[in-house]
């Protein structure tokens, strides 16, 4: 167990080039789950910055794949989860330093909607890979992210865009 923890904290938290390749743009699709006035959120965590920060589920868009199909294939691979009803909300560029390296992201943001309403019933939902946890996604109301010790919701100007939709 000790050799995945270590493999895990390589691959997701301290090889951040795998995901953030220098001098490059990536592309992402998030999606956008409402259940009254909350949003579902994973939580994660930068080291260098000490600070805890929230980010809507989806990921990066493969050559040849839409942003709506992302949003799709990333919930179904990640919380095994269907999605239906999947609506394009707008488009975010994000510049930011995460775990101390630059990153650079456009960000294609959908609403959508489970396929079965029971997800909306969970507080949390777990995201695995190989049957392994990643992520614990639970439900926030956007109030969380407001106010001057509020934890940021990324990317940058995606509140904005949900208060104004």
């Amino acid at each position: 167990m000790l050799s995945f923890l270590v493999t895990y904290v390589k691959q997701f938290v301290g090889n951040v080039n795998q995901f953030m390749k220098p001098n490059k743009v990536r592309p992402l699709a998030l999606g956008i789950f409402r259940r009254d006035d909350a949003i579902l959120v994973a939580r994660g965590h930068d080291s260098v910055k000490h600070q805890t920060y929230y980010r809507p589920l989806g990921g990066k868009i493969e050559f040849g794949e839409l942003g709506a199909e992302t949003v799709v294939r990333e919930l179904r691979e990640e919380i095994n989860a269907e999605v239906v009803n999947v609506r394009y909300l707008g488009t975010l560029e994000n510049i930011f330093t995460y775990e101390g390296q630059a990153g650079h992201e456009i960000v294609l943001v959908y609403e959508a909607e489970f396929a079965d309403a029971a997800l909306y019933r969970r507080d949390t939902l777990e995201g695995n890979d190989d049957h392994e946890l990643l992520f614990t996604a639970l439900w926030l109301p956007l109030s969380a992210f407001t106010g001057p010790d509020a934890p940021p919701l990324y990317p940058d100007g995606l509140l904005e865009l949900l208060q104004r939709s």
